[in-house]
């Protein structure tokens, strides 16, 4: 999903940088003059569409790269997305307009010199009762490594990770519910070194020098399979205003399944959106991820914090919960405006969790919606955590 989230956040954001905004009506809405997507996407929900992609995270000094999308769909789909374009006036059927499956091929840049290239694909099956969403790829990161929990280094530590990664995901709808199961699996094959392996001599404490730098000097193959739970009764796949959505996800690591180290992963969603009135709204998360390790796993295996504000595997634990609470004010049918805060902590005992220090962001931003057919906003958010102030282009929901 938000591999998904942030390829639409990058064709939103070719559209505001071309030069075809300023030509015929199609991106204008027949309804109230203002501009609008939904007929150029519409149009565009078959074939291939080159897109850029914008990084802002600070842990990799930010970045560009290019992403190419493929849609695909049945012909029964494309006759249905036609007949509804026919009728401006029903939003309700309209929402259906999006591709039911897309493709996707990207390659990036950052400005600490990482790298990323690959694809992945979301597809929706047996109209929506089976999602699939897949992803693999190659990456070289450089992202600094501040420790595990409350054991920490003397002054952070820049890891190389150079990672072939498969990721999977089938889930199929329950009876006639809002509860979907399946499968999962996840399989990260990474070497892993310091820029500079002299910064590990006495860069820990005695008692786990020899420990984390066995840890940051290997090649280590993470596999695991496991299971999928998910209710989704949101009223929009992109731009939630009411429903919820939790997700549980339980994955085994074992030998059998190729993996270098055995540990099992526990992470747990709940998204809440919630309408207060005609003009407010508000949604509420809440995430708790466990890895159940008898020793210390890769950084890139490791939980870590994940919130706006923080960057990417800033702080890390195998215990890890954050929860984020949202504010929002519709100021007309286009224009709203939200604020936001959240906090997280990072362990890496469970006993010690309510004892470990808080991470507290917080920030505000705006949403447009660009395409009223299918209900989906975009905007900016700004948020400040305890050591960054980070903008993030959305693409609807920041969850």
């Amino acid at each position: 999903m938000t591999l998904f989230k942030k390829i639409a956040a990058s064709i939103l954001m070719s559209l505001l940088s071309t030069n075809v905004l300023a030509s015929s009506g199609i991106f204008t809405d027949q309804l109230d003059g203002q501009f609008d997507a939904s007929r150029y996407l519409s149009e565009n929900a078959y074939g291939f569409l080159p897109v850029p992609i914008i990084i802002t995270d600070p842990a990799v000094e930010g970045g560009l790269g290019m992403m190419g999308l493929f849609f695909h769909e049945s012909e029964e789909e494309q006759a249905a997305r036609l007949k509804t374009m026919q009728d401006e006036s029903n939003d309700k059927a309209a929402k259906s307009l999006l591709p039911p499956s897309v493709s996707v091929a990207f390659a990036a840049y950052t400005g600490n010199d990482s790298y990323l290239i690959g694809g992945g694909h979301l597809g929706f099956f047996n109209q929506g009762r089976i999602r699939y969403m897949g992803a693999g790829g190659y990456g070289d990161m450089n992202i600094d490594f501040y420790g595990f929990g409350d054991i920490i280094p003397n002054k952070p530590l820049e890891i190389k990770t150079q990672a072939s990664v498969i990721m999977q995901t089938v889930k199929f709808k329950l009876a006639d519910s809002n509860f979907y199961l399946g499968p999962t699996h996840r399989y990260i094959d990474a070497q892993i070194s310091p820029s500079n392996i002299n910064d590990l001599v006495g860069n820990f404490l005695p008692e786990w020098q020899e420990a984390l730098t066995n840890v940051l000097t290997k090649n280590i193959t993470t596999s695991g399979a496991g299971f999928t739970l998910e209710y989704d009764s949101r009223d929009n796949f992109f731009s939630p205003t009411d429903g919820l959505k939790y997700e549980l996800n339980y994955l085994w690591f074992d030998k059998a399944l190729g993996s270098d180290v055995d540990y099992h992963l526990t992470e747990l969603t709940a998204l809440h959106y919630f309408k207060l009135s005609k003009q407010w709204r508000t949604a509420f998360r809440v995430e708790a991820n466990y890895a159940n390790s008898d020793g210390f796993l890769p950084p890139y295996a490791t939980p870590s914090i994940s919130m706006r504000g923080i960057p990417m595997a800033r702080y890390q634990g195998q215990s890890v919960a954050m929860s984020e609470l949202e504010l929002i004010y519709k100021i007309n049918f286009r224009w709203e405006v939200n604020a936001f805060a959240g906090i997280g902590k990072a362990t890496n005992k469970f006993s010690d969790f309510s004892a470990s220090p808080s991470r507290v962001s917080k920030g505000a931003g705006f949403r447009y919606l660009v395409a009223r057919r299918y209900g989906f906003n975009m905007g900016i958010d700004i948020a400040q955590g305890p050591e960054d102030t980070v903008f993030y282009i959305q693409a609807g929901s920041a969850w």
